[in-house]
């Protein structure tokens, strides 16, 4: 055997062989750059179209819980770093009582990117508001625009959906493009899915599908028993 054969050989060995050591460090890809030129209210991104007056109830199953997710596309809009933002109104319901609100802000830039500038979010017990810690807006206290569905999505690729440092740190990957989702008696292809997670919940990774014209469908959590699924869609 020569040199120059064996020296090959020996690498793809070693390439072969299980890595031993410390864990490779997770990648966190860098916090985007949010123009706000040309950024509009208007969301038309077909993963994640925002029309007005759009109500979509979701129920999610977790063991014997159940609650009940009402998203309302409101008429409302909210300026962040100087853009008219989509108000997206979400309250949660667990047992027929309202345990979570929060009212999030979105935006589209030019190229079709779906932008999350912040949200004002409360849980509540007996009616009582018993923390805001999900709260943020792009431009306060660190806090940077995030992008929740990219304008082409392409499989492989990593996107930071909201951050404030500490706060919220919400990342996403693009696992595939034809995933399919059955929901409202019908069977949709052509699915964006992600793998979504963060750095502040170890451990913790959800799996979201999005259908065109749609939006969110289908979130679980991996390897764990809770299932969202689109269970009432009124458009306006």
């Amino acid at each position: 055997m020569t040199l120059l054969v064996l020296s090959l050989a020996i690498v793809s060995a070693l390439a072969a062989a299980p890595r031993s050591g410390p864990k490779a460090v997770p990648f966190h890809p860098p916090i985007p750059v949010f123009d706000p030129v040309g950024c509009t209210s208007m969301v038309d991104n077909p993963y994640f179209p925002l029309r007005p007056g759009t109500i979509l109830v979701y129920e999610t199953r977790a063991g014997k819980t159940t609650e009940a997710d009402t998203v309302v596309v409101t008429r409302e809009a909210r300026t962040v770093l100087g853009v008219t933002a989509v108000v997206v109104r979400d309250r949660t319901y667990r047992g027929g009582k309202l345990v979570e609100e929060s009212f999030d802000w979105y935006a589209q830039d030019r190229k079709g990117n779906v932008w999350s500038l912040g949200e004002d979010t409360k849980d509540l017990r007996d009616g009582e508001v018993v923390s805001t810690a999900g709260s943020w807006e792009a431009g306060k206290d660190s806090a940077c625009a995030g992008i929740v569905m990219p304008a082409i999505p392409e499989v492989g690729m990593v996107h930071r959906k909201a951050y404030r440092r500490g706060r919220v740190e919400d990342l996403a990957e693009v696992r595939s493009l034809d995933a399919k989702a059955t929901v409202l008696s019908d069977t949709f292809t052509a699915c964006v899915e992600t793998e979504d997670w963060s750095p502040l919940e170890r451990g913790v990774r959800e799996r979201n599908v999005y259908a065109p014209g749609l939006g969110l469908v289908l979130r679980g959590t991996v390897g764990g028993a809770e299932r969202m699924k689109l269970v009432k869609l009124i458009a306006p």
